[in-house]
């Protein structure tokens, strides 16, 4: 039987270069409002739509797979596409210039709440661009919905999680096992077909020595740490952040009280108001939303010794947070395909895309509730917990915003740039006009 191997360059119809590939990451990076669900959508329309860089099934594999690593899903795709046009070099360039856009803002922003608390101005401007994310959210649920639930058990796998999730709180990581064994053991080849297999072209030896690299490129950086700032908050920030970079799957929502409760009630080191806000800042900056620790880490480090501290704070958070991503990456990369092609854990795979789509409506349905009305209580009726918004509070401003983004996104097919820019500009004039 013949075996195929698949190389790390290869693509669904053409190779770029790297320059030109690097402009296309940065211009991502750049635009990637909106979490994971708009960032996958928007990673999606490039990348295999608009290019054809990878085909449906490379990408959808790879979501699949990222979604069972801890950590940003949607830096963790963007660094699994680079690495497959241009091996190690594209996926740093991809992942990267995935994170520094949004890491500068929130930097930038968490320095003026250090001195000057909430700024006026940039919550106005924010106003827009979070009915802009709603809208495009609702967008990425669509394409994602399209391509993922490709079978009536894929609909009720999807239905299954966000109820899971929405209404009884259950654990991310059970609905995403749950998800994998089931897909698992109905997973096999079709009747007759006899499936061509892959060979994923990487040793034992070269995997080991990738996860020993990256083991010491995230720790030994900390070691030094330790021992040049150790009465400082950096070890403490540096130990707390590489925890939470190994059980963050789900993104920042999935780990948000967990984080929470740790910073505010165990460290002290932030108020439960404050960390809501640093949620809003990474909500509404380019860059994936688990950017909050950087915000976090900055704070902290920023009031135990003022601003130079508080600049290694966030680098810190920032090294440990997404060095492990690298790491999950380039060691499990090689294997994507080759997963692909086995036929109970291409079912698993499967079976996690759609779980994935009952995730995305569930921080859609929380995201929405969250932008509309400005007052929402979680109310506990048993097992079931229920997201009530107080109707007092509904936003008018928002609605009018979402009615003009959701025109222009879906009636003009503007493109997200233009669509977030007018929307933040329109905001900004709205909350000025009635103050």
């Amino acid at each position: 039987m013949t075996h195929v191997t698949i190389p790390a360059n290869s693509s669904a119809a053409s190779s770029p270069t790297f320059a030109e590939a690097v402009r296309i990451w940065a211009k991502i990076g750049i635009l990637s409002f909106g979490g994971p669900t708009a960032q996958i959508a928007l990673m999606h329309r490039v990348i295999v739509d608009e290019n054809k860089w990878l085909n449906e099934n490379q990408f959808l594999n790879a979501l699949g797979f990222c979604m069972l690593l801890p950590g940003p899903e949607a830096m963790q795709l963007a660094t699994y596409s680079g690495w497959r046009l241009h091996g190690l070099k594209g996926g740093l360039a991809a992942g990267l210039l995935f994170v520094l856009p949004g890491a500068g803002v929130v930097l930038a922003l968490a320095a003026l709440y250090a001195f000057l608390g909430s700024v006026p101005f940039v919550n106005a401007l924010f106003l827009g661009i979070k009915a802009a994310v709603l809208v495009i959210v609702v967008e990425a649920l669509l394409r994602v919905s399209r391509r993922a639930l490709q079978s009536m058990e894929h609909w009720i796998i999807a239905a299954l999680a966000f109820v899971g999730l929405f209404l009884f709180n259950l654990p991310f990581p059970l609905i995403v096992i749950a998800a994998a064994l089931f897909g698992f053991v109905r997973g096999t080849a079709s009747d007759g077909e006899v499936a061509e297999p892959v060979r994923h072209g990487h040793t034992f030896t070269q995997t080991l020595r990738t996860i020993i690299v990256w083991l010491g490129i995230w720790w030994v950086p900390l070691i030094l740490v330790g021992l040049v700032a150790s009465d400082s908050v950096l070890p403490q920030i540096g130990f707390f952040f590489s925890k939470l970079a190994v059980v963050t799957f789900g993104g920042a929502y999935a780990v948000l009280a967990y984080m929470a409760q740790d910073v505010v009630n165990q460290f002290g080191w932030l108020t439960a108001g404050e960390m809501m806000d640093g949620l809003g800042l990474a909500e509404t900056t380019p860059g994936p939303l688990i950017l909050v620790t950087e915000f976090v880490g900055f704070l902290a480090a920023f009031r135990d010794g003022g601003l130079a501290l508080g600049l290694a704070g966030a680098v810190v958070t920032l090294w440990v947070t997404f060095v492990p991503c690298f790491l999950w990456i380039f060691a499990g990369a090689p294997y994507i395909d080759w997963i692909g092609a086995q036929p109970r854990l291409k079912g698993a795979l499967a079976a996690i895309t759609a779980a994935v789509v009952g995730v995305i409506l569930n921080l859609s349905v929380w995201f929405a509730l969250h932008v509309f009305f400005a007052q929402v209580s979680a109310e506990k009726f048993g097992p079931v917990t229920l997201w009530i918004p107080d109707f007092s509070t509904l936003d008018w401003k928002i609605i009018v915003l979402s009615i003009l983004s959701a025109a222009l996104l879906f009636g003009r097919h503007w493109p997200l740039w233009k669509m977030l820019l007018v929307a933040s500009l329109t905001g900004a004039a709205l909350s000025y006009a009635v103050s």
